[in-house]
């Protein structure tokens, strides 16, 4: 087996990999983001969703409440980006 190909197996990563220019230009864009942006938004949607939930809206709480998980993976994305670059 090839080097490169044993060295793929090993980290579960091509050795070589390129992005897109679409990802590129996402990267390129949420870099500038400030990583607590996504915190914030993730606390405001728990808040929002305990409000409405307070207030009988139900369906409604619970729709804005699932957007937190999505607030802190696109955190997680933005950190990863700022950490390792888009190359």
């Amino acid at each position: 087996m090839a080097q490169s190909a044993t060295q793929e197996m090993r980290s579960g990563a091509p050795s070589h990999y390129e992005e897109g220019a679409l990802a590129r230009m996402i990267e390129q864009q949420t870099v500038k983001l400030p990583s607590d942006l996504f915190l914030w938004a993730a606390g405001a949607s728990i808040l929002g969703s305990l409000t409405l939930k307070v207030a009988g809206q139900d369906e409604d709480a619970q729709f804005v409440g699932q957007w937190a998980p999505t607030f802190l993976l696109l955190g997680l994305y933005n950190k990863l980006v700022k950490l390792h670059g888009s190359e």
